[in-house]
């Protein structure tokens, strides 16, 4: 099984996402669920509400965790939502960019190894 590739309390390895994240985390909350499918506005919303935000975003951790082949557990999650919420995030949201990197990087190395053609586009001009 996986680690997080961020710890708990790495949310200054991506600045921009800690303070965006510290002052509206109900936007990351819903980004979060919003790579799983769910709805941004509706996981966002329900973040903001209690003991309904705990259980979502406990549940988006778990399904980020799921996905990335992460050990833990829900009640881990839970406990982690509660006591340190903008940090879990931030970690959460910090899973999504590195792997967004990761494509990046390997189009990038595709391409510099021959990889990428452009053919000329036929019939309009």
């Amino acid at each position: 099984m996986g680690e997080w590739k961020h710890g708990l309390f790495g949310c200054f390895d991506n600045f921009g996402l800690c303070i965006i994240t510290y002052f509206v985390p109900c936007f990351t909350a819903g980004k979060n669920a919003e790579k799983h499918g769910e709805s941004c506005v509706v996981y966002g919303l329900l973040s903001l509400l209690g003991c309904i935000g705990i259980w979502s975003m406990s549940k988006i951790r778990g399904m980020t965790r799921a996905q990335k082949g992460i050990e833990g557990s829900g009640i881990n999650d839970c406990l982690v939502i509660m006591f340190c919420a903008i940090c879990a995030l931030v970690q959460e949201g910090q899973v999504s960019i590195s792997s967004i990197r990761l494509c990046r990087e390997t189009r990038l190395q595709w391409w510099r190894q021959g990889g990428g053609t452009i053919a000329p586009r036929r019939g309009r001009r």
